[in-house]
C-alpha cells in the first residue's frame, strides 16, 4: 500500500541565509511512504501530516538535506510499518523565477 501527502504547506525557519533564518517562510512537502497493510495496519495521514509539520517547524533547520534526513529517520523509527518513503521539500518564494526542491528515497527493511 501507498500513502500520498502532498503540497503540505508549511511556514517554517529552513535555510542558511540571514533572512531565512529571521522569519518563517513558505515550504511544500511532498511524501510518497509504502507499507505493509493487512487489513488492521494502516497509517493515519493526518498524523503523518502533523508530525512532519511539527518536526520541520522546530527543526528550524539550516538545509533542507538536513530536514529530509530527520524526517526520513523520525518517520521510520515511529511508523516501524514504513518500508519505503519518498520525500521532496520545495521553497516556492526563494527564487523569483521558479521553485527550488531537494528530494531523497530510502528503504527500510
Amino acid at each position: 500500500m501507498r500513502i500520498h501527502i502532498e503540497q503540505l504547506r508549511i511556514e517554517a525557519i529552513i535555510g542558511i541565509l540571514p533572512e531565512e533564518r529571521s522569519a518563517p517562510q513558505k515550504i511544500s512537502l511532498d511524501l510518497t511512504g509504502e507499507y505493509e497493510y493487512d487489513g488492521e495496519n494502516f497509517i493515519d495521514y493526518a498524523n503523518v501530516c502533523r508530525y512532519c509539520e511539527e518536526i520541520l517547524v522546530e527543526g528550524q533547520f539550516g538545509l533542507i538535506e538536513d530536514a529530509l534526513v530527520k524526517l526520513s529517520e523520525n518517520l521510520s523509527r515511529d511508523f516501524p510499518s514504513l518500508r519505503r518513503l519518498d520525500i521532496s521539500i520545495s521553497k516556492p518564494d526563494i527564487m523569483k523565477n521558479c521553485t527550488v526542491r531537494v528530494s531523497e528515497s530510502w528503504r527500510f527493511f
